[in-house]
């Protein structure tokens, strides 16, 4: 399975994560793996009120995600077929660590060890971020009424802990494939040619992951 192409895309809320996993799963046949979202009936609870709704909210994506990946693991990877995914589960502790008290993260960090110990982990990563401004342009022209309410500051902070996440995560995975992306001055949607960059950076590490033994 190690050499089963499983790319996972990351990056604040808003970014075009999702886009862009649509657009490389049609280029290369990958199956498509997105994670739920709009279906979780506390986050629009949560962001009117992050302190009072953040345990419910954390807990029913990470239930759902581990639910996914596991899924993915047995029907696609175990059988040699690669997967593109537009989140990577280690998010979750960026968001619970964010939102969550003292004492029900350390629950929730218990739980998240538990669950994740054994999910397979991509062999490469696309890492989209961007100014502010930019975040917040792309929220408006994909007009969920759940994210209507989202404070500014939070969606600051977020940029900022997934910077460090990023981080944290290269050093902690070296081998791991990182193609960083700057969504100021990159747009997939409206230009092929910023497409087709990212498609020659992907190409260059799954030409690597093919000749790894």
């Amino acid at each position: 399975m190690a050499n089963v192409p499983f790319i996972a895309i990351e990056g604040p809320i808003g970014i075009g994560k999702t886009s862009l996993a649509k657009k490389l799963s049609s280029h290369y046949n990958f199956h498509l793996l997105q994670e739920i979202v709009e279906e979780n009936p506390f986050l629009g609870k949560f962001y009117d009120d992050i302190e009072a709704w953040s345990f419910q909210t954390e807990m029913f994506f990470l239930c759902n995600r581990f639910k996914q990946l596991e899924d993915i693991e047995q029907k696609y990877l175990n059988q040699h077929k690669p997967v593109i995914a537009d989140y990577h589960i280690s998010k979750n502790m960026i968001f619970a660590k964010r939102t969550l008290e003292k004492d029900k993260l350390e629950k929730y960090e218990k739980i998240y060890h538990i669950l994740t110990a054994d999910m397979p982990v991509p062999n490469m990563m696309i890492y989209l971020n961007a100014s502010l401004d930019t975040i917040l342009n792309r929220i408006r022209l994909r007009g969920r009424d759940i994210e209507k309410n989202i404070k500014h500051s939070y969606l600051e902070q977020l940029s900022y802990d997934y910077e460090n996440y990023m981080n944290e995560f290269e050093s902690l995975h070296p081998e791991i494939p990182i193609i960083r992306i700057d969504g100021d001055s990159t747009d997939f949607i409206q230009f092929q040619s910023d497409l087709d960059t990212i498609i020659n950076n992907v190409n260059k590490h799954l030409k690597d992951l093919a000749t790894t033994k």
